[in-house]
């Protein structure tokens, strides 16, 4: 019965993006916010694979999330214009530096992993701040935009049309999430959780925890790189704010928010945080004052997040 509903959860889920172009419209909405949803949601889920799964907090996710972004930008602009290409170089730097900064700081737990990782972050805000020759500084990378893709037998017009973009956005979200549900469903997503239920005991096991958190930091910014290069091609724009700490604390909000052990949980955070931003931004510029004590509360009276509610509605 169990395995029954998920599959149906799923359909359900799956039915509800395939669609959200044209329902989102009867409640004010448009096209490209359905595109944002996508892409928080990626990165949330990224995230909520390494801190939902592994239970290892980072709050500088956004760190490699802008590296993805400005990876795309500065190819399109400065090398070939070609958006995989782009996507693809996006990728592999944001990817290449969690390597790195990852086996400089795996021995770390708790709030010194967290802080560390607010550290490195900052320090590619700066480089990015400050390098106005190549990343436009403060004023952000402009003078690129997206190109359609060329498969050979026919374009994808991703330029001028903005659902065309969304259904491109979805695939590779569909892909993307794919990889990660294989892989919490595989063995080693399972030793991730008995790493985040118990290290002690999952050391004394044998198991090389350092080598699983390693990879698990890993994949996690590799997804989050993707996010960011599809952020940066859907408003044609990327600047030092999409490395800042605050935006890896959006991360953090949005699947603390949806639900941080479940695996859909950061994209229902994603779907509220965007739409609800757009709506109250739109109303009073107090707008963060407002998110902040929506998120208050549900930490306080749902610790286990909007999906942890309605889990508890279908068991009573």
């Amino acid at each position: 019965m169990e395995t029954l509903n998920r599959q149906t959860a799923n359909i359900i889920v799956w039915l509800l993006l395939l669609a959200m172009p044209f329902w989102i419209k009867a409640l004010g909405g448009y096209t490209e916010l359905c595109t944002q949803v996508l892409v928080y949601a990626l990165a949330a889920m990224a995230l909520n694979f390494l801190l939902g799964f592994t239970g290892v907090l980072s709050f500088g996710h956004a760190a490699y999330f802008g590296l993805g972004a400005y990876g795309v930008a500065m190819t399109i602009k400065y090398l070939v214009a070609s958006t995989p290409l782009a996507l693809l170089v996006g990728i592999v730097v944001g990817t290449i530096a969690a390597a790195i900064i990852g086996w400089l700081i795996v021995n770390l737990r708790g709030v010194y992993f967290a802080m560390v990782t607010i550290a490195f972050g900052q320090v590619f805000y700066f480089i990015t701040f400050r390098w106005n020759n190549v990343t436009g500084g403060d004023d952000g990378l402009t003078g690129w935009s997206r190109v359609p893709i060329d498969l050979g037998f026919t374009r994808i017009d991703i330029l001028h049309n903005p659902t065309a973009f969304y259904y491109v956005v979805l695939a590779i979200f569909a892909v993307a999430v794919g990889i990660m549900a294989f892989l919490l469903r595989s063995p080693f997503g399972r030793t991730l959780l008995a790493i985040r239920e118990n290290e002690r005991r999952a050391r004394f096991l044998g198991i090389p925890v350092e080598r699983h958190i390693w990879l698990s930091f890993l994949i996690s910014c590799l997804f989050v790189s993707l996010a960011g290069g599809l952020y940066a091609l859907l408003n044609n724009f990327v600047d030092p704010r999409a490395l800042r700490w605050d935006m890896s604390g959006n991360f953090v909000i949005i699947a603390v928010l949806g639900g941080m052990r479940s695996f859909w949980g950061p994209m229902i955070g994603a779907a509220i945080f965007v739409v609800l931003q757009d709506y109250v931004s739109s109303m009073t510029e107090n707008w963060m004052s407002f998110l902040g004590l929506f998120f208050v509360l549900i930490v306080l009276f749902f610790p286990r997040g909007v999906l942890g509610i309605l889990r508890r509605k279908s068991l009573s």
